[in-house]
């Protein structure tokens, strides 16, 4: 049953001003369009939109509602990008350039290629370790192996450390994997103490590997709400703001600009590739957004002040690439529709 707009007026946490000059506010008749536009779209559950920094908008048409937890799927590399950016801003990681195997220690299997000792934080945070893919038609057998991270670190090479963009998500979970040994938590204990708590977010534990390894890159819980916060951590150059109004700095000075810097391209959308971040433009506006098998997507749009988040049904089949770009138009068409 599709339950009634929720039209909201709360503030969220207060964030640092954005450097932008003033946009527009989603004026009544965009968001109106907005739902006219995602009603067609059976599978979406929820769509939440944020314009400096106060939720304005949501709606919901199913599956789990506005606050509660939802499957992300591999919109969880976006979110353990910020878990990383924490890290390093909290001394746990010294930089992204930090190579893997100085955060693995004494955890790093025998045999490994030469190569390995090439790849950097900054390799795994922008899918550029140069491993064979763990995804697509190589994902059962990988998720069946008993030792998720011996198998995606003993991959062959198919090109260099820092080469071209290759999607994976055993990429991911070796970051989840150096994390763990570098600071000697979970990879869920980092995330709720580095990024949870100063943004006042819940995040619960989700699947681990054979070895207690939470999973990297897929299956978070976060509800669009909470995932609201962090697109506006993002949009605030990493700051945030307490209800007191101290400010408390949790990503490094200059990680968002690093993170949205195109280190690689998508081959199926053309989309330059960060760290945990798509990049392209809407409207002519610069987007920089994170997705998730089956219509998972965190949007934040600096130049509007906006930030937008739509949840799915994540049950295969998946909609594929196409849906994405449905998700897509969804934005672009708020976008025109409060164009300046």
């Amino acid at each position: 049953m599709r339950a009634t707009v929720l039209l909201v007026s709360f503030a969220v946490i207060s964030l640092l001003p954005t450097t932008y000059a003033s946009a527009n506010e989603p004026s009544a008749d965009a968001l109106q369009a907005l739902d006219r536009q995602t009603r067609q779209l059976d599978r979406v559950h929820s769509v939440v939109v944020a314009y400096d920094g106060e939720i304005i908008h949501e709606l919901h048409q199913g599956g789990p509602g506005v606050a509660s937890p939802a499957n992300i799927k591999s919109l969880s590399k976006t979110v353990l990008a910020a878990i990383t950016g924490a890290a390093i801003e909290a001394g746990i990681i010294e930089s992204a350039e930090q190579p893997m195997v100085a955060l693995f220690g004494d955890h790093l299997p025998s045999g490994t290629d030469p190569r390995v000792n090439e790849i950097t934080v900054a390799h795994l945070l922008a899918q550029q370790a140069g491993l064979e893919r763990t995804s697509g038609g190589n994902y059962s057998a990988w998720v069946a192996s008993a030792n998720w991270v011996n198998d995606a670190i003993t991959r062959p090479f198919v090109d260099e450390p820092g080469g071209r963009m290759l999607y994976s998500t055993g990429t991911s979970h070796l970051l989840s994997a150096a994390l763990t040994h570098a600071s000697g938590e979970s990879t869920h204990a980092l995330a709720q103490r580095l990024l949870g708590e100063p943004l006042n977010i819940t995040i619960r534990p989700w699947l681990r590997d054979p070895q207690g390894i939470y999973f990297g890159g897929n299956d978070m819980q976060l509800s669009p709400r909470a995932l609201i916060e962090v697109g506006e951590l993002y949009r605030n150059d990493g700051i945030v703001f307490n209800e007191a109004g101290d400010e408390q700095r949790v990503l490094p000075e200059g990680w968002v600009e690093e993170s949205w810097q195109p280190r690689g391209t998508s081959r199926w959308t053309g989309d330059g590739y960060g760290y945990g971040w798509f990049i392209t433009q809407l409207a002519d506006k610069d987007v920089y957004y994170g997705r998730g098998y089956g219509g998972q997507a965190l949007f934040v749009i600096p130049e509007r002040e906006m930030t937008v988040v739509i949840t799915s049904d994540p049950n295969p089949p998946s909609p594929g690439g196409q849906f994405q770009q449905q998700l897509n138009r969804l934005v672009e068409r708020l976008l025109i529709e409060n164009g300046e």
